[in-house]
């Protein structure tokens, strides 16, 4: 059995080391004193000097055992960038505290200064600048929190491309500029960087006092006369809803411009669009700035889950936002109002791949559904089959006819039936679906519900996503094949239950965002539909955990 290891007998080697009447250059007394302070962490699991724990464990580890100990942190313009880095990460809503900024700024004054001149002052430092290291880059690359612990559904991928750990964490500390190379890890392309700008903007609103309170009152309209109308085109304009040219000339009177940015600000965050000020858009503007600032922390948290998980060309759906988009060479080509899951039966979040589309679906009527919903409405409308085109099947799949059925003695758990509903525009799955196969059965798909588009907010679904515009959509997927609205609409008028294969499978994403910026660059907040920002924010002001997504070796 291996003799323990405890901080006392690291230190007592150390004097061992220069003890000895051998001639030990002050590199190599270094080197030792990182090999026991790595064996200390290795045989106890726990490291603590200058205020800190060390959390990294085994990769640290591993790292010093690959280096055979040798220091990692000899040059001073390396750390001057860790340091850099570090001060930098709260541009991403991180906490610079989680990468030990003070106890890495101390070293690095120290170190500029010649005031590190015993060995295990050295050897702490450069085991200190490579844990900060670790947590940075895991952090940068994935978000502090584990996707996974908060919805063991989670199936992006979360990995190292290939490359162990402790492999990626030392060509980083070999880099030419280790700055560049951890700025590289961040998320790159416009979802990332607008939010990350829109972050800054909101910081700096803070800052400046925030936003004045819109004071309680009537219901106030375009065209009415009121005092609280000056206090509203400011609000609007510390937001970039109104010109300040409006500001300065806005008195008592509700107008037309101070309309338009009313009609802008309820556009950006996800309420009806109709110019009136009542409880809800009241309500909206008085929403503290540092939620604002709060919310899109959380955000860029969530997109720092997803975006190493992301091609070129891929198709995402913003449950929270109720829309989705279809995204070729990392740019927005086109977007569409959506429908998604209640807050009941609510969407899930991951990805999968869209392969083919069904036009003239038929409607297989999940279990639950059937007994649940349907089976009630039966047993209380004598017409139902009458008035909907559903046909029944038996247990071996054979059509039964529903008169023949007393379904006054059926129940939840007595069904032994199976509804299909037959093509048509009153098909709950309207006149196509787009299909990737996945453990949820949640899928794209049009709707005969047209008008719950007109809603702002629109959780009405089972959990699938249904389409506005589904032929807009389908010609996207499909006008490089050939397929033009007209010929969607033979298929349709023929009746033909067709199924087309997209010519290469595109990645599609089902996430659930509270923030986001439009292709135009205005960024929305949404309502937290399904109340999951909390457990976001709770993770991000708790203590540092080291949660290492698998290696690729």
């Amino acid at each position: 059995m291996a003799p323990k290891i405890t901080k006392t007998s690291l230190i007592l080697g150390f004097g061992l080391l220069l003890s000895t009447g051998v001639n030990v250059a002050q590199d190599n007394v270094v080197q030792e004193t990182v090999r026991l302070e790595i064996e200390l962490l290795s045989s106890s699991g726990h490291l603590h000097f200058r205020g800190i724990e060390v959390a990294s464990g085994n990769l640290l580890v591993e790292i010093y055992e690959n280096r055979r100990f040798r220091p990692a942190w000899t040059d001073l313009d390396q750390v001057d960038e860790l340091l850099t880095a570090i001060e930098t990460t709260a541009a991403d809503g991180l906490d610079p505290a989680d990468y030990h900024l003070e106890q890495v700024r101390t070293g690095y004054r120290q170190l500029l200064a010649g005031d590190v001149t015993t060995a295990i002052a050295r050897a702490e430092l450069d085991v200190l600048f490579t844990d900060s290291l670790i947590r940075l880059v895991y952090h940068q690359r994935f978000g502090k929190l584990n996707p996974y612990t908060l919805d063991p559904q989670w199936n992006f991928r979360r990995d190292l491309d290939g490359v162990s750990a402790a492999a990626a964490i030392q060509s980083m500390i070999d880099a030419d500029s280790l700055l560049y190379r951890l700025q590289s890890l961040f998320p790159r392309g416009r979802f990332y960087e607008q939010l990350r700008q829109s972050l800054a903007r909101y910081r700096e609103i803070e800052a400046n006092g925030g936003w004045p309170e819109f004071p309680e009152g009537p219901t106030l309209k375009p065209g009415m006369v009121d005092n609280r109308v000056p206090v509203l085109a400011r609000r609007l304009a510390v937001t970039g809803d109104l010109d300040t040219d409006a500001v300065a000339a806005a008195d008592t009177t509700y107008t037309e411009i101070i309309e338009a940015g009313v009609r802008r600000f309820q556009k950006r965050h996800g309420i009806d669009v109709d110019g009136v000020i009542g409880p809800t858009t009241a309500r909206v503007l008085n929403v503290p700035v540092s939620r604002r600032v709060r919310q899109l922390e959380i955000n860029l948290e969530r997109a720092r889950w997803v975006f190493d998980d992301i091609t070129d060309n891929f198709i995402i759906v913003n449950i929270a936002g109720f829309t989705a988009y279809v995204v070729r060479d990392r740019e927005v080509v086109w977007q569409t109002r959506v429908q998604v899951g209640s807050t009941y039966h609510q969407s899930p979040v991951f990805r999968d791949e869209m392969k083919y589309l069904v036009l003239n679906p038929t409607w297989t009527v999940p279990y639950s559904i059937a007994t649940k919903e349907i089976l009630p409405q039966i047993q209380s409308e004598p017409d139902y089959f009458a008035k909907r085109d559903f046909d029944v099947k038996d247990r071996n799949g054979k059509l039964v006819d529903p008169e023949s059925i007393e379904w006054s003695e059926l129940s939840r758990r007595n069904f032994p039936y199976t509804l299909v509903q037959r093509p048509g525009p009153n098909n709950a799955l309207g006149r196509v679906k787009f299909m990737f196969p996945n453990e949820h059965a949640v899928y794209l798909h049009d709707t005969p519900s047209k008008s719950l588009f007109g809603r702002a907010e629109r959780a009405f679904s089972h959990g699938c996503i249904r389409v506005e515009h589904p032929f807009e959509f389908a010609e996207i997927l499909l006008g490089a094949d050939g397929w033009t609205q007209d010929r969607f609409q033979e298929v349709l008028d023929s009746g033909e239950i067709k199924t087309v294969f997209l010519s290469k499978p595109m990645p599609v994403m089902l996430l659930y965002w509270t923030a986001q910026v439009d292709p135009g660059g205005d960024v929305h907040f949404y309502q937290d539909i399904y109340e999951r920002d909390q457990r976001i924010e709770d993770g991000l002001d708790s203590e540092f955990v080291m949660d290492l997504p698998e290696s690729g070796d």
